[in-house]
């Protein structure tokens, strides 16, 4: 992780609708706008290793460059997603009806603050598969680092990048992060508000929300499954039955 010069100083935190107005933003109105749009997003733990190495093998050369700053190999892939930290950092992920990775985000806190007398920073890193671009994933993982890192003392988020990575600066600069261009390279630093009761309730929700939808996936999935064998037994007992006919 790059320590920022003195000169420089990440943006201004952002007022938050929830610390301001609390009244309005638990108000009918305001969660039906924020669950109409809303996105599951799930904490990723060691068990989901596999399906984030199978999404990040699946993203095309290009993708993978844009992602790790390098033309990253099979081999690199995997040695990343074999060393990464469940404990210390926050991977989030997104999944579709069938269970699979379309998305997922590492929030890397560093061991020990970079500048002396100043909460440690946390670096931000993302992937979305081809399929699911252009529907704000990225954003949305954004968001949510954003709000595991505030609730857990981080005062400001970072994200290195390729300069020629516009998706990953776009969701940085809309968030409100000032962004450094230093050639090839590209950095951004948003600095966060303090955590509040708001804050907390917030990322509580996402979880239990994310927790469910994910058990009614994984149960429709099932359900799926099982019409699905019960199809395939029915067409071969029909099958069965009119050859025995036709023999007649």
């Amino acid at each position: 992780m790059t320590t920022p010069p003195d000169s420089r100083k990440p943006s201004e935190p952002r007022p938050t609708p929830g610390d301001d107005a609390p009244r309005s933003r638990w108000s009918p109105a305001a969660m039906l706008a924020r669950w109409t749009s809303w996105v599951p997003i799930r904490s990723l733990g060691r068990r989901h290793r596999k399906r984030i190495l199978q999404h990040l093998l699946a993203l095309g050369e290009r993708d993978r460059y844009l992602r790790f700053g390098y033309a990253a190999h099979d081999p690199q892939i995997e040695k990343y997603v074999a060393g990464l930290d469940f404990v210390r950092d926050e991977v989030l992920g997104i999944f579709n009806r069938r269970l699979q990775l379309i998305a997922v985000a590492h929030l890397a806190y560093a061991p020990a603050p970079q500048i002396k007398g100043r909460p440690a920073m946390a670096e931000f890193g993302v992937s979305v598969a081809t399929s699911a671009r252009g529907r704000g994933f990225g954003g949305r993982l954004f968001e949510r680092a954003a709000l595991h890192a505030r609730n857990r003392g981080i005062d400001t988020l970072f994200i290195h990048a390729l300069s020629e990575n516009a998706p990953m600066l776009s969701i940085a600069r809309k968030a409100g992060a000032k962004v450094e261009r230093d050639g090839s390279e590209s950095e951004a630093w948003l600095r966060l508000p303090p955590d509040s009761v708001s804050s907390h309730v917030d990322e509580a929700l996402e979880r239990h929300m994310a927790e469910w939808d994910f058990q009614f996936k994984r149960h429709m999935r099932t359900v799926g499954d099982i019409i699905d064998g019960v199809a395939e037994v029915k067409s071969r007992l029909t099958k069965k039955a009119r050859g025995k006919s036709a023999k007649q």
